[in-house]
């Protein structure tokens, strides 16, 4: 049982949760939010019924905690540990004794925690946790005196802190610490270190004082003690640090397990994961897994089978049916091991790790409602047949080419969608934002503290290419290319600079709020920014145009560009004719996270800039999000990033082709790509000839395999007026928003969230992408919420500065000195009063 439990009755403070969730469940009553890494229990109320109940535990509440009357209705219903039985210490004796074995515990109300009252209402609930909410102020003693006869006291949130404790507030660590009781002279305590992403896979055995454990609750660092050196700060010299998800107390209150996520090379002295030696099954084939996703050489089995998803499919269908065939329990395992690789193998290209799986799994299990688990149609044997059912037929090369490439669908005006499922639809993949940042944190700090060399390494290893220096200094060399596309950027470049010029903020803003003080606002360049464009075997010169060029016409006195080189070293032509069109001042030839942290920190060779901009893959993204949150990197990011959005409005106005056209151009993008087409009233038969030719243009298309799988995860949304079409648009909040519609331009107003809008049938998001003038670095993933799209003033900062007279501070200056003093803050009324003449 935790040391206490703590009960959510204030504003949220996201950092004091946090902390909070590491050690003590949390709870919540049902107007709050259930939330995914905290072990929540739910409080009902009288008037809550069975189907509220479990609907909760079905969406992932650990516990509910009920009256006596709905208690009674839920026997046989909902599983007793996941129960909690509501009374007031006045009514303990009347609980039937049905109820004690329908529950795993009880939450006591009373109004002091007095030790002997909870001693003798205990007796009836044997076997059964006990949990104590009092009026009395919680103090550590308290906490101590409740668990030395089985009870945990509940704390509110408001009487939490971070901060030392006090005589309104306990301190988390403290709450936590005060029950502990060691068995050694040392006062220490054995502590198991399990790995939290690795099946719980034990690390090693270290012990823990009460400093250290305080230090590890309120940091989320692995924080020990080491009986030769004292508090031990793991990976503080080593860099294999740990971030610590959980602490648990054993049964005697006398060991520690913590659950971490460990990074770096391993747990052990030796680099190795574990002390207990390396990891085997099915933590060893993740690992090595992971490994070949980023290391496989070109032509190796596991290569193939990342690069080509329609093998991978294939194969993952031929061991199903093979597993299902399997007679004995030599051939079953055989089977079950080479299905486990091959689905495996899909997971991590989805980005999908076994501690997702596991997480998935325990989910699954909370539930109390149970589908009822029939087999779909096409796996079922025909009726009357004695034939196994059959899987759906593998095709070598491409998954189900002759079946439709077809979108979902969902109706708005449905009377059985509910809001939940509305919802539902408007969200995007899970992104594991904290799970990648563990991943690129080692290769960031590898750059941050060797500078060139690590930057040199990593570039050999994943981009390929052996350099000896990484930055490219001016005059660049001119690239070869063909007129054509000459042309085509030097018309983009002109339309790009011509837009983004005219959004310089160059006018000084000056208010005189009060005669004789002058209020100025005015815009400067940030002076050092870095620009990525992704890169390798991609060409991206729209990428660099819509970054440089408003840095150039910002004014930014360095403008260092990165991108990944070609295996020569070398830099595609178009890229480094747009450089040389935007006046770069260096060029850094390196990709991924290793870039990024270049950027942020500098070496011997690569200027540190002041703001990192542009897209990139997850590993970019991460790296980005990393040290924007470091203050010894001082640097900012232009905003979140995800996968590439497209949403479409179209009304019976529309042209099929050009609706299908718009959607498949961000399909194409990748096979997460997020397309949505919101019908406005479109009658049926012009849905069915939009989704006839996402078919058959898809089909005409090279990247059709990609597009295949990023189309069946889309959606078609039937909204019952162009109204809620909007309304569903700016909820969605798309980086990308077409309008087909008749008067389009006249529905531009409506727009509330969006990153950028093409308005009218011959307004493709291409145009947008390359050449039209605006810029295509927008918000995704619905961040188009509170982001705009990266413009001009990305790229400048504002400064403000008044000027108050003599005469404007005699009018001024007793309304600040008044305010001052209100604060308390006397040296700042008197830089007032001593320029009056006043006395201090």
């Amino acid at each position: 049982m935790p040391p206490f439990v703590a009960l959510l009755d204030a504003e949220r403070d996201d950092e004091l949760f946090s902390v909070v969730s590491r050690v003590a469940p949390i709870i919540i009553d049902p107007s709050q939010q259930l939330i995914p890494d905290a072990t929540s229990y739910v409080q009902f109320d009288q008037t809550a019924t069975a189907d509220d109940i479990i609907r909760y535990l079905d969406e992932g509440a650990h516990k509910a905690i009920v009256p006596l009357q709905a208690a009674k209705n839920l026997i046989g219903v909902v599983p007793p540990e996941r129960l909690i039985l509501l009374l007031d210490v006045s009514n303990a004796g009347a609980v039937p004794d049905s109820l004690s074995t329908a529950v795993s515990g009880v939450l006591l109300k009373t109004p002091s925690s007095d030790v002997d009252l909870i001693t003798s209402v205990s007796r009836f609930f044997v076997g059964l946790s006990i949990h104590v909410l009092s009026d009395d102020q919680p103090t550590p003693s308290s906490i101590t005196q409740l668990a030395a006869i089985g009870a945990s006291l509940v704390i509110p949130f408001s009487h939490l802190t971070l901060a030392p404790t006090s005589d309104q507030q306990v301190n988390v660590a403290d709450a936590f610490i005060a029950p502990l009781q060691s068995d050694r002279p040392d006062g220490l305590f054995p502590t198991v270190v399990s790995s939290y992403n690795e099946g719980g896979r034990s690390l090693g055995l270290v012990y823990s004082s009460r400093e250290s454990v305080a230090q590890a609750i309120l940091t989320g660092q692995g924080v020990y003690h080491s009986r030769k050196h004292g508090l031990w700060r793991k990976g503080e010299t080593s860099g294999a640090t740990q971030d610590v998800v959980y602490i648990r107390v054993d049964c005697d209150s006398d060991a520690l397990e913590f659950s971490v996520i460990q990074h770096g090379a391993g747990f052990c002295h030796l680099n190795r994961a574990s002390c207990f030696g390396e990891v085997d099954g099915l933590s060893a084939l993740e690992r090595t897994l992971k490994a070949r996703q980023q290391n496989a050489p070109e032509g190796s089995y596991t290569r193939r089978l990342f690069d080509d998803p329609a093998l991978l499919r294939a194969k993952i269908k031929e061991e199903a049916d093979e597993l299902c065939d399997a007679q004995n329990q030599e051939d079953v395992a055989f089977e079950a091991a080479d299905l486990i690789y091959f689905a495996l193998t899909r997971c991590i290209a989805a980005g999908v790790s076994i501690r997702d799986i596991e997480d998935s799994l325990n989910f699954k299990a909370k539930k109390i409602s149970r589908r009822p688990g029939n087999a779909k149609a096409p796996y079922l044997p025909s009726s009357g047949s004695s034939q196994k059912p059959a899987l759906p037929t593998q095709t070598p090369q491409k998954p189900d080419p002759d079946a439709p490439i077809r979108m979902r669908t969902v109706d708005l005006s449905d009377p059985k969608l509910t809001p939940e499922e509305r919802a539902a639809y408007l969200k995007r993949p899970v992104l594991k934002s904290d799970e990648m940042i563990a991943k690129v944190k080692p290769i960031v700090e590898n750059v941050r503290t060797r500078g060139d060399a690590a930057l040199l390494e990593l570039t050999a290893k994943f981009d390929k290419a052996q350099l000896d220096t990484p930055l490219l200094l001016p005059p660049f060399e001119s690239p070869s290319l063909s007129q054509e596309v000459r042309e085509a950027i030097d018309i983009a470049y002109s339309n790009i600079k011509k837009f983004h010029a005219a959004q310089v903020d160059g006018a000084t803003l000056e208010v005189e709020t009060m005669p004789g003080v002058v209020c100025s606002r005015f815009a400067r360049p940030i002076s050092r920014v870095g620009l990525y464009v992704p890169g390798g075997t991609a060409v991206l010169p729209s990428t660099a145009l819509m970054l440089g060029v408003p840095a150039q016409v910002a004014g930014c006195e360095q403008i260092v560009l990165a991108t990944p080189p070609r295996p020569d070293g070398s830099i595609s032509p178009e890229v480094l004719y747009v450089a040389n069109l935007v006046g770069a001042h260096a060029i850094l030839r390196a990709g991924g996270a290793q870039a990024v942290a270049a950027l942020a920190y500098g070496t011997e060779t690569v200027p540190k800039v002041d703001k990192v901009f542009g897209p990139g893959n997850q590993w970019v993204t991460a790296a980005k999000m990393l040290v924007q949150n470091d203050t010894d990197a001082l640097v900012s990011i232009d905003m979140p990033a995800g996968p590439s959005e497209v949403l479409v409005i179209a009304d019976e106005t529309c042209n099929p082709a050009f609706v299908a056209a718009d959607l498949l151009s961000q399909a194409e993008h990748g096979v997460d790509s997020q397309v949505v087409l919101v019908s406005s009233s479109l009658p049926d038969k012009m849905l069915v000839e939009i989704e006839a030719e996402v078919d058959k243009q898809a089909r005409a298309l090279p990247r059709v395999d990609i597009m295949r799988e990023s189309i069946r995860r889309s959606l078609v949304v039937k909204a019952p007026s162009v109204e809620e079409s909007f309304k569903f648009s700016n909820d969605y909040a798309p980086e990308h928003l077409i309008l087909h519609l008749r008067g389009a331009q006249g529905w531009v107003k409506h727009v509330k969230n969006a990153g950028s809008v093409f308005v009218g049938p011959y307004s493709p998001e291409s145009c947008g992408d390359y050449a039209s003038g605006t810029n295509h670095t927008l918000p995704t993933n619905g961040y188009a919420r509170q982001f705009s799209g990266v413009n001009t003033q990305s790229f400048q900062k504002h400064i403000t500065s008044q000027h108050v007279t003599a005469e404007g501070l005699q009018k001024l200056g007793p309304v600040v000195a008044t305010l001052a003093d209100c604060e308390g803050l006397g040296a700042h009324a008197n830089a007032v009063r001593i320029r009056l003449g006043s006395s201090i």
